[in-house]
């Protein structure tokens, strides 16, 4: 069972000259467009909770003006609460010294943005190692651990170019390649991959899905697409007009949605394309000792669901194994699952 990395309790932005005294208005039920049109002012975040295990990938997503991007800069507090707790490794954040708010900043988080935020004048080695150029880390040391990152996500050869030079997905490959090189706890995604074309934008997801599978990094990573959400998420959340909406696993959103915004959200959803065999897999524990004995074929746990269902029916198997990429068994599908949730 993997433990909080990160710990959101009652946490309230309101934009506007006197916020905290409208908390108890907005938790009396007044709403974002009530408190902007009567009290002139804006409601970003109302009582968000919301638990993010370590070594997870969790997704937040919602519409413009949701909350979103709003919600991830109090993480590393970019944006001052209204009230509310921001639990990092069991410590507030929110409570932070100037200096130690820095020291968080510098060596627990790194943030990848939607416009790449990559210094024009700087060449793709000196963006990659400016973080560590600001912890002090010796030149030497600094550059090795940056072209070991520009390698990673594939810009070897490049390393003297400037940012004009490199195309937009390359251009977010350096800012990926940055926050990793300091080799953060907690990767900040917000909007990362928005602005790139939907070739390159795979691209980049299936980077940092394999980048994940190894470091193991708590990632929290904003988006307004349910697609991207699907297909990276550990967890999703969803926000709406500044309020949670839904949180759990991509199965739970997809197949039991709790509100009519979600609904809207999935109603077209191609499940066998963005469900993954790891998402709906059981252990043992619920499979019979019968299935188990019985003709099992394998799957991988990265595999969606329309990369084995073609194999599925030729086969006919009672019982698909979930493996992970070394061919160690992860859990199990039982073919009858497999059926009920492509029904739902």
């Amino acid at each position: 069972m993997l433990s909080n990395k990160i710990e959101i309790k009652n946490l309230y932005k309101i934009f506007g000259p006197n916020p905290s005294s409208l908390i108890e208005k907005v938790n009396n039920g007044v709403g974002k467009d009530e408190l902007l049109e009567e009290y002139r002012h804006v409601l970003g975040l109302n009582k968000i909770n919301l638990n993010i295990a370590d070594h997870s990938l969790q997704v937040i997503m919602g519409l413009s003006g949701s909350g979103k991007s709003t919600l991830i800069r109090h993480i590393n507090r970019l944006i001052e609460p209204t009230s509310g707790e921001m639990i990092v490794d069991g410590q507030d954040v929110l409570r932070l010294s100037q200096k130690e708010l820095l020291e968080f900043r510098k060596n627990k988080t790194a943030m990848v943005f939607q416009k790449f935020a990559l210094l024009p004048h700087k060449t793709v080695l000196e963006n990659v190692s400016f973080g560590l150029f600001i912890k002090q880390v010796d030149q030497g040391e600094a550059e090795k651990k940056s072209m070991h990152w520009i390698d990673r996500v594939g810009l070897l050869g490049y390393e003297h170019r400037y940012p004009q030079q490199l195309s937009g997905g390359m251009q977010q490959r350096v800012g990926l390649a940055r926050a990793l090189a300091n080799d953060p706890d907690i990767l900040l995604m917000d909007e990362a991959f928005s602005a790139l074309d939907p070739l390159i934008r795979k691209d980049m997801q299936d980077i940092l899905l394999e980048l994940q599978l190894e470091l193991k990094k708590t990632v929290v990573f904003i988006t307004h697409d349910l697609d991207e959400a699907l297909k990276l998420g550990d967890s999703i959340a969803i926000l709406k007009d500044g309020s949670m909406d839904q949180e759990g696993k991509a199965v739970d959103i997809l197949l039991d949605p709790k509100t009519e915004y979600v609904k809207k959200f999935v109603e077209d959803v191609n499940r066998s394309r963005v469900l993954k065999a790891k998402n709906i897999m059981q252990d043992s524990s619920q499979i019979s000792k019968e299935l188990l004995a019985g003709q099992t074929m394998k799957v991988k746990s990265e595999d969606v669901i329309e990369k084995f269902i073609d194999k599925v029916v030729i086969e006919k198997p009672n019982l698909l194994e979930v493996t992970d990429k070394n061919g160690l068994s992860l859990g199990y599908l039982t073919s009858e699952r497999l059926s009920q949730i492509l029904r739902k």
